[in-house]
């Protein structure tokens, strides 16, 4: 069980005005703060694709889990086409083993100029159809919240030629035990041609959080023609694990974009919970009003005690996602205990 979802704070989350931001992970840090990293791009570049030439991971703090979050610094900066990672960098989900924290992240990269105000960049401008086939999953390492982080040179999760992930692989979700192994569920696409096909999510883990990571999914979790999700977040529950994602048609909770829950025994091998809807995009706020969201996705849940507290979430003000959005941010909803 998640638990029972509150009122939304109105003023809660973070937000910054000449951004788009999106992808909130948050945990507490060392002097008992809490650090929110999330993704930013400029909003003279469209919201989608903008992100896959021009995200920066970025941190944010706050006194309380709620916040609001103010802006801190850039974390993961570009760094210039020659890296696997020196364009973009992208759905950040910060963790912890021991003394060292743990950045997991999206980045990619494209040898073509950066998009310029007015230049015309969209879906079919070749830095956009380069920079979705060279994402790929990193991590970065710090021994304090505050950095400097480490980055290497190489993904740790490259591509595999005839595979479910031969094209891309993204958003990872990681779950971090306490022997310091790793089990990582990554979203994937498949060459089909020249493009790519349909989201499917994988598995893959680790002896330690370091690597080798390792690919233990021959095939997609859930079969491509049934499920059709992203944004995976995993959590360990007892003798197993949960899952939150994304349900990109509504066919598995009854909401287009609504909050898939799944859990398994061995996080190979899952199945929907038997009320399977997570969250919905419609929120209630502390104002006391209701809205359905354009957007809800990339969803990330605080721990207490290994209790879930706060889950947060990526949203927009539109109502046709991100196709009408003036304004995005990570938006937070308190768990009653």
């Amino acid at each position: 069980m998640i638990g029972e979802f509150l009122s939304a704070p109105v003023n809660g989350g973070f937000r910054m005005e000449d951004y788009w931001v999106w992808c909130g992970s948050v945990i507490r840090g060392e002097e008992g703060s809490y650090h929110m990293f999330a993704s930013r791009w400029p909003k003279w570049l469209p919201m989608h694709p903008g992100w896959l030439s021009s995200s920066e991971i970025v941190r944010a703090v706050s006194e309380t889990p709620e916040g609001p979050y103010e802006f801190q610094e850039v974390v993961l900066p570009a760094r210039g086409a020659e890296y696997w990672d020196g364009r973009m960098t992208h759905n950040p989900h910060i963790t912890r083993s021991g003394n060292t924290y743990l950045l997991y992240y999206t980045g990619s990269t494209h040898p073509l100029p950066d998009p310029v105000p007015g230049d015309g960049y969209g879906l079919k401008d070749p830095r956009c159809i380069v920079s979705r086939s060279n994402k790929r999953v990193g991590l970065a390492t710090s021994t304090s919240i505050y950095g400097p982080w480490t980055r290497d040179d190489r993904p740790i999760l490259p591509t595999r030629p005839g595979r479910f992930d031969s094209f891309l692989t993204s958003n990872p979700a990681p779950c971090v035990h306490d022997d310091g192994s790793v089990l990582l569920i990554y979203k994937a696409r498949q060459y089909e041609g020249n493009v790519h096909g349909e989201m499917t999510i994988g598995a893959a883990c680790a002896d330690h959080w370091s690597g080798p990571y390792r690919v233990i999914s021959q095939e997609p979790l859930f079969p491509p023609g049934k499920f059709h999700i992203e944004d995976p977040f995993i959590w360990k529950a007892g003798d197993g694990y949960e899952l939150m994602a994304k349900d990109m048609d509504g066919d598995l909770t009854g909401e287009r974009h609504g909050g898939v829950h799944a859990r398994s025994s061995d996080g190979i091998h899952w199945e929907l919970c038997p009320d399977p809807k997570a969250y919905s995009r419609t929120v209630a706020w502390d104002d006391g009003s209701i809205r359905t969201m354009g957007s809800l996705e990339r969803p990330c849940l605080l721990f207490r005690d290994g209790v879930p507290t706060h889950l947060f979430a990526a949203v927009s003000d539109g109502k046709q996602g991100f196709a009408d959005a003036t304004h995005t941010w990570n938006m937070v909803i308190p768990i009653k205990g």
